[in-house]
């Protein structure tokens, strides 16, 4: 649509109490979708998805999928070992390292199957040779991978704790048109980093986010956790924070936050790079 010069816009969920009072349906559905367009309630952009971020959605979503099978076929060959014969399962055993061990079961050579032995190994070669190929084809996906996101966001690839999977996360959260997104504040909300106000009385405080992509919040929680082992920075505001009486879940929550902001400038402000972000906190 968007390629035919239409106007495209992305419209929230129908509003509960409406949906309750007039139940579910495609028709009611659509025509409240247009109304809050007409109303101007809604102006939030869709994703493009018509350039790089579109190419590392498709490879990051093939990766992770491959990344289950994998750990899915690591744990069927300890299964068939414990319950083995005991000639196969003493061999076995003499075996250090799981490479050492994958390869050897997919070099296997069961013969006919006449005996639970022969049976055990036919099972446990056709795992082993599954597992190597998807660790192949992951290998092959990250490798894709670490080239476009060096070659979209160069930047954010040299910050502290940033690694391929945490920028194409991103990258994918923002989408081919990170424009879109006008605020920092904007997208720590997208991610669920923004906190949520929870005071009451003489109480300031403020509580846990449980919305936005729950993927890109695992993805600033990777990286808070990586600085927070070896990030001077963060050491420090670490250090300060607890001086100051807050908890280790309430500094973390407060990190993405600075991250959020950080990622902001790196993707959707390059000209401004924030990489002391949480220095300057």
């Amino acid at each position: 649509m968007c390629e035919q010069g239409h106007t495209v816009l992305e419209v929230n969920r129908p509003n509960r109490q409406l949906r309750r009072n007039k139940g579910k349906d495609d028709v009611l559905d659509a025509e409240s979708a247009a109304r809050s367009v007409l109303a101007g309630q809604v102006t939030a952009r869709p994703k493009s998805g018509t350039s790089t971020v579109e190419m590392i959605r498709h490879l990051k979503v093939a990766r992770d999928t491959a990344v289950k099978a994998r750990s899915q076929a690591m744990l069927a060959p300890k299964a068939i070992i414990v319950s083995a014969p005991s000639a196969l399962r003493e061999q076995l055993d003499q075996l250090t390292g799981k490479m050492t061990l994958l390869r050897h079961l997919a070099a296997l050579r069961p013969g006919p199957l006449t005996s639970t032995t022969a049976s055990a190994k036919t099972s446990l070669r056709g795992i082993a040779r599954r597992w190597l190929a998807l660790n192949t084809e992951v290998r092959d996906h990250d490798a894709s991978l670490g080239q476009l996101t060096q070659q979209l966001a160069p930047d954010l690839m040299q910050a502290h704790g940033m690694g391929t999977g945490t920028a194409a996360e991103m990258l994918i959260l923002l989408g081919d048109n990170p424009e879109r997104i006008r605020s920092e504040a904007a997208l720590a909300k997208l991610c669920g980093a923004c906190p949520i106000p929870a005071s009451s009385g003489k109480t300031n405080r403020h509580r846990l986010n449980r919305g936005g992509s729950r993927k890109a919040n695992a993805a600033l929680y990777r990286v808070v956790i990586v600085r927070m082992r070896g990030h001077q920075p963060t050491l420090d505001y670490v250090k300060r924070r607890t001086a100051e009486g807050k908890s280790k879940p309430e500094i973390i929550r407060c990190l993405k936050r600075y991250v959020a902001r950080e990622i902001f400038g790196y993707l959707c402000r390059p000209t401004r790079p924030l990489e002391a972000a949480t220095a300057a906190a």
